[in-house]
């Protein structure tokens, strides 16, 4: 592994360990040459996804459009990082779960409004007004009224 601070690639593992639950592992480097130590990630490689967009275009699954989605959702609210980036690899497990060559944008919108409606309701509500387009208020007051029922729901069944 090439040194990114000296260029070399004199450089030795010196810690591996699991990461983002056993999916990945993260190595510790230390170079040789400068001494400096650095991080890397080894992931298992996955056949490529191809997104099928709403004008019907193809293009490359990028994990990055579903990280800064739900980043903006998420904006000013109290969900971590962490939280946030773990919610992606869980939808990004689910996408290779599916075992498609070729997945339609709307699918994957689906699949990551099913997981903000359970990480945070505010940002739900965010991306489903982009996701969906809402034309007028009243399309948006009743996607906000089925996210109180279904909150209402959740109550009741805690309660009993």
């Amino acid at each position: 592994m090439k040194c990114p601070f000296c260029g070399l690639d004199n450089t030795r593992v010196i810690d591996s360990r699991p990461a983002d639950e056993n999916s990945s592992i993260r190595r510790r480097r230390l170079c040789d040459e400068c001494g400096k130590r650095f991080t890397t990630y080894e992931r298992v490689e996955i056949l490529p996804l191809t997104v099928i967009k709403k004008d019907r275009t193809r293009e490359a699954y990028d994990r990055s459009k579903i990280l800064s989605g739900i980043m903006r959702a998420c904006h000013k609210r109290p969900v971590s990082i962490s939280l946030i980036e773990d919610t992606v690899n869980h939808i990004e497990n689910e996408l290779y779960n599916l075992e498609y060559k070729e997945i339609e944008s709307s699918k994957i919108g689906e699949i990551v409004m099913d997981h903000l409606r359970q990480l945070e309701q505010v940002a739900y509500v965010r991306f489903a007004s982009v996701y969906r387009e809402f034309k007028d208020v009243e399309t948006f007051m009743n996607e906000l009224k089925k996210v109180f029922d279904n909150s209402e729901d959740s109550k009741d069944k805690q309660d009993k």
